[in-house]
């Protein structure tokens, strides 16, 4: 899911995790969903204040930077993103990828404030499903990524390098602590049993519904993590993505002949 989230007194809105189209059987990237993004903001005649990503995702390409550079707004992640870059730069064996400094404009803390226009917007350090998720609390909602799903389809995974089922439950713990009638947005519906897409709950909904919560304790939870992601395949995009990911959405350098190329670590996994 991507998100535009706006004061429309002000005119400011923010981009929450952007989309950059990728076709797996030509390799070939376009910007097809961020400028669809554009075209919605531009008819409201909005500025965007933000670009944010939750996380590294494993499952798109980022196109964070593709959009800061038709904005000119900042970009900005959770500062333990140089955490996995870490991880990944070593299994793709990039030595010479930039530091997170010189890639987002914003490196958040946890409990950093920032603004789109009047609303106020929190980060929320929420480790777990990786180990550099954060969460945008901002007016009454909460981008929560890939933390909670829909109630019917419980909780994110918690086994990519980084991850932590024990952090996954910390961090649900702490979403859960919100006002109950926050509106949660989620990185992922899955329609359960084939129902209509879905985006957004309550944490009173989660609380009371939730398929991996209700009737559940921080140890159950945890082993019942472990013992699903261990039957789970990997996301298709993982290999491909996460290096445009921890790169803020930038594509790699062209080589010596002017093309592009991805790297796929083989057997690493």
């Amino acid at each position: 899911m991507q998100y535009v989230i706006a004061d429309t007194e002000c005119g400011r809105c923010a981009i929450i995790d952007p989309v950059m189209d990728f076709d797996r059987k030509s390799a070939a990237v376009s910007y097809q969903q961020a400028n669809e993004i554009l075209d919605f903001i531009n008819k409201r005649k909005w500025q965007v204040a933000w670009i944010l990503d939750t996380h590294p995702h494993a499952d798109h390409f980022s196109a964070a930077a593709w959009l800061s550079e038709q904005t000119g707004a900042p970009t900005a992640i959770g500062e333990k993103v140089s955490g996995v870059q870490a991880l990944w730069k070593t299994l793709y064996h990039l030595p010479s990828i930039r530091d997170p400094e010189a890639i987002w404009d914003a490196l958040f803390k946890d409990g950093d404030i920032f603004y789109i226009g009047n609303l106020r917007g929190e980060v929320i350090f929420s480790p777990g499903h990786t180990l550099a998720s954060v969460s945008y609390h901002i007016g009454n909602s909460a981008f929560i990524h890939d933390t909670l799903f829909m109630p019917d389809s419980g909780t994110a995974r918690a086994d990519f390098p980084g991850g932590s089922a024990e952090d996954l439950w910390n961090t649900i713990q702490r979403i859960l602590a919100l006002p109950s009638d926050t509106r949660l947005f989620t990185g992922h519906d899955y329609r359960h049993d084939g129902r209509e897409a879905q985006c957004e709950s309550t944490i009173s909904e989660q609380k009371e519904n939730n398929a991996y919560l209700v009737n559940t304790d921080r140890q159950a939870f945890i082993n019942m993590r472990k013992e699903r992601d261990a039957t789970l395949p990997l996301p298709d995009l993982m290999l491909m993505a996460l290096q445009i990911n921890i790169n803020g959405g930038n594509l790699p350098e062209p080589e010596a002949d002017g093309n592009v190329y991805l790297k796929i670590p083989l057997n690493r996994f």
